[in-house]
């Protein structure tokens, strides 16, 4: 079995609608499938965070409607801090793989990128 790494990301959602909010969810999650050269089947588990402002819907919604109905999903909400990046998605993606830590393609979309410059390319 290949080791477990976790893997990293975000994206913005425009507003807080449910469309917006699944909208940005697949689009994050298929960008760090791509990235990744995953398949569904490789993923252990996933832990979506929203910020307060996006309540419209849970995000591992939109990713049980991508067919990721056997993958563990959890939704919370982030810590309130003052001065954070409004309407953001983030998630922390466990998967098995071959890649070494250094080959892991964390994805930051849109103007999350300025969250982790060290990890986005």
């Amino acid at each position: 079995m290949s080791p477990v790494r976790g893997i990293r990301g975000a994206n913005t959602v425009e507003e807080n609608t449910q469309a917006a909010i699944f909208k940005a969810t697949r689009e994050l999650l298929e960008a760090v499938i791509r990235a990744n050269d995953l398949q569904v089947e490789d993923i252990v588990s996933v832990f979506l965070t929203l910020t307060p402002d996006l309540n419209a819907d849970f995000p591992a919604v939109a990713a049980r409607d991508m067919g990721w109905d056997r993958v563990p999903l959890l939704c919370a909400t982030e810590i309130n801090v003052p001065g954070a990046m409004p309407r953001c998605l983030r998630i922390l993606m466990h998967v098995h793989t071959q890649r070494s830590q250094n080959e892991i393609k964390h994805v930051y979309l849109g103007r999350t990128a300025a969250l982790r410059p060290d990890l986005s390319e």
